[in-house]
């Protein structure tokens, strides 16, 4: 099982930077760089490739929207240049509120767009003349939509590899199912091992059917929270904040996939309580509402005995990534938690 870490930059990218250079040497085995609203993760990705020299870098997550499909390409290409063949290209839809109340970008159709994305992407990558008529995107675009000049062209580069790995990030039943088929990984978020077979497992097998078999094996992510505690009760309140961001207000009444996730687990009442409280600007309401039991099922947090016997859970569970966010106070903290957990799996 891989060990990897989802970064957190907001005390400075260059101080984390010097942090993977360490976890890189405590042998873990990928970092992620998060985007959302934030800066943006390609320019840090350069930046962590020139620090780093055997470590993957992921994108964790590029969504779909604002980039071309070929410009997704030619940046994945060109990281895994600066980086040595080092690079995974995480994608995802996101959701209409960053989408659309971020970029003014319409969400719409992410099955399709997903779908076409990595098709170009791997088109691109094997060096082929773009050329694709898709539901969403047309490449190149025909006459009668632009100066009809455009002509199919190919990656004047060669690149380091011809499939870099793609892994993307799905929640529902139809995305999860055609990731299964057509991705290298499958990122979902909040992942509960033991109701991960009775939410997913029919999407994964239908997916699994239709899959190449040149693909392999579906590198299935998970993203615990992780600390290893004597005192789990004073640490699990750090995770209800996400929690609560997520199931209550990352969305609208009846438009929130990780409040349908979470209420799929077995919480529907609380869920729904999340929502209305968060939704109606309680915030501390909201997050107190979350349940230790959600927290402890989705997290990995406990002493090192029980982290162990969650990790179990996990890979039995089908998960071959464990990519934590380190719950720690500082890097030094991070690093020996790291270098603990790695250990700790094996």
């Amino acid at each position: 099982m891989r060990v990897g870490m989802f970064l957190n930059y907001a005390g400075g990218f260059r101080e984390v930077a010097d942090e993977v250079a360490e976890l890189e040497r405590a042998g873990v085995d990928l970092v992620a760089v998060p985007e959302a609203y934030s800066f943006d993760a390609v320019s840090q990705l350069g930046f962590l490739a020139a620090r780093t020299s055997t470590i993957t870098l992921a994108s964790g997550i590029l969504q779909l929207y604002t980039r071309t499909p070929t410009l997704t390409a030619m940046t994945a290409a060109g990281l895994d240049y600066v980086s040595g063949g080092r690079f995974e290209l995480g994608i995802g839809a996101s959701g209409p509120q960053v989408i659309e109340g971020f970029h003014g970008v319409r969400y719409d159709a992410p099955l399709s767009r997903t779908r076409e994305i990595v098709d170009i992407c791997r088109m691109t990558w094997r060096r082929e003349p773009v050329v694709h008529d898709g539901a969403k995107y047309r490449i190149p675009l025909p006459a009668g939509e632009g100066t009809g000049l455009g002509k199919p062209l190919k990656l004047i580069n060669h690149p380091v590899r011809d499939r870099i790995p793609i892994t993307i990030a799905s929640l529902g039943p139809k995305s999860v199912e055609q990731t299964a088929e057509i991705a290298d990984g499958w990122l979902p978020m909040f992942f509960h091992p033991e109701r991960a077979g009775e939410v997913w497992g029919a999407a994964l097998a239908a997916g699994a059917a239709k899959r190449s078999a040149e693909l392999g094996p579906l590198d299935v992510f998970a993203s615990p929270a992780l600390a290893i505690t004597e005192r789990p009760e004073a640490v699990l309140p750090l995770v209800k904040p996400q929690l609560a961001l997520y199931v209550g207000g990352m969305g609208a009444r009846g438009k929130n996939f990780y409040n349908d996730l979470i209420s799929s687990y077995g919480f529907e009442a609380e869920a729904a309580r999340i929502q209305d409280l968060y939704l109606d600007g309680r915030r501390d309401e909201a997050i107190a509402a979350v349940p230790d039991e959600l927290v402890r099922a989705v997290s990995l947090i406990g002493p090192a005995s029980y982290v162990a016997e969650r990790v179990a859970a996990f890979r039995a569970a089908g998960v071959t990534t464990l990519s934590v966010t380190p719950l720690a106070r500082d890097s030094a903290e991070r690093v020996a938690l790291m270098s603990g957990f790695r250990a700790l799996v094996g």
